[in-house]
């Protein structure tokens, strides 16, 4: 038996499905738990790519130290509300991130839908990552 291996192909239609599914998505980005860009819905040139990409690996990094300080488990997802636009971000159980912006017209139950769906099977888009190793250090 053969494994199937994720390409950037199949990863950026899974991207494209997700954006096409709800009427006011913009785009749909995936990065690797280090922030590499692995894959992007139709429309994101570099720049922009580079620009979310930096954006994504802050509201991690927040997202896992709130986790870490004020809750009691790991860190799932991040919604970010504006006055005109939301941002999903959530983490897939292979540490990777995905992260999706509407505008403020569309209906955020339904990409709260999709961004659950594509993290419960984010093994058919995504290659395996594996957790870094933390040192706990104990404070004095």
């Amino acid at each position: 038996m053969t494994t199937a291996v994720a390409t950037a192909d199949n990863l950026g239609r899974a991207l494209d499905n997700i954006v096409d599914r709800v009427p006011g998505a913009q785009f749909a980005v995936v990065l690797s738990p280090d922030g590499l860009l692995l894959g992007a819905s139709r429309g994101i040139d570099d720049e922009l790519a580079s620009q979310l990409s930096s954006m994504v690996c802050g509201l991690q990094a927040l997202g896992l130290a709130a986790a870490r300080i004020c809750g009691d488990g790991e860190l799932h997802q991040v919604v970010v509300q504006m006055s005109r636009a939301f941002l999903f971000h959530a983490t897939t159980g292979n540490g990777a991130v995905l992260a999706v912006g509407i505008d403020g017209n569309a209906e955020v139950g339904d990409m709260a839908y999709e961004v659950a769906m594509f993290v419960a099977q984010a093994g058919d888009h995504l290659p395996v990552y594996l957790e870094p190793v933390v040192e706990r250090v104990a404070l004095r």
